[in-house]
């Protein structure tokens, strides 16, 4: 069975965890980056305060020291409304601010490590997705598809099911990632259909 590690254990990766809670969510981002700090690499969460909430409290429920995460910059943990505004022009956002914030906080993250391949786990396409900006979402998704071409780390974005009507949008979303990942970790090639994708993602959340 391929675990939601499989397909953003390495750089040029970009999977999706269209969610159902904060909670359930939390261990699908905690599993992620787990095995990233495992592999001693760090990982960056850009999430909603009730998301941070979540990983912050499933995280220290697996014995992790969160002060000393991030004390060591081995964890970042950023608030998506403030980090996109330091981004978006105009509804928009500018693909050189994102480049500059993004690099950045990177950089910050490996600390001149050069086998470093950051984990980073996002929420603000979701964010802007649940308000109502979804053009702007699918273009957030196309920078960070851009980055991840030149700069080593591997993307997690969460998105809530409920957003997402029948159909609605959910292919627009899943071309933008190589992977979709179930409720159990399970990771799906986003290649393909999306009612195929879809069914196949709701038979597994039932099981």
């Amino acid at each position: 069975m391929k675990h939601v590690d499989s397909p953003t254990a390495r750089a040029q990766h970009h999977a999706v965890r269209f969610y159902e809670n904060d909670r359930s969510l939390a261990r699908i981002v905690v599993d992620f980056l787990q095995e990233g700090f495992d592999g001693g690499h760090p990982g960056i969460v850009v999430a909603t305060s009730d998301q941070r909430f979540e990983i912050a409290r499933e995280l220290k429920s697996r014995s992790f020291d969160l002060l000393a995460l991030e004390r060591s910059h081995d964890l970042l943990l950023l608030d998506a409304e403030q980090t996109l505004s330091t981004f978006m022009t105009n509804g928009k956002p500018n693909p050189r601010k994102f480049r500059n914030q993004i690099c950045g906080l990177l950089e910050q993250a490996c600390r001149g490590r050069t086998s470093c391949t950051v984990r980073v786990f996002g929420q603000m396409v979701d964010v802007l997705w649940q308000r109502g900006e979804r053009d702007a979402a699918i273009q957030l998704e196309t920078l960070w598809n851009h980055l991840v071409q030149t700069a080593a780390f591997s993307l997690l974005c969460g998105y809530a099911m409920g957003n997402f009507y029948k159909d609605a949008g959910f292919e627009d979303v899943c071309a933008q990632h190589t992977h979709v990942v179930a409720a159990d970790g399970t990771a799906t090639p986003a290649a393909g259909g999306g009612k195929h994708r879809r069914r196949l993602i709701e038979r597994r959340e039932r099981r």
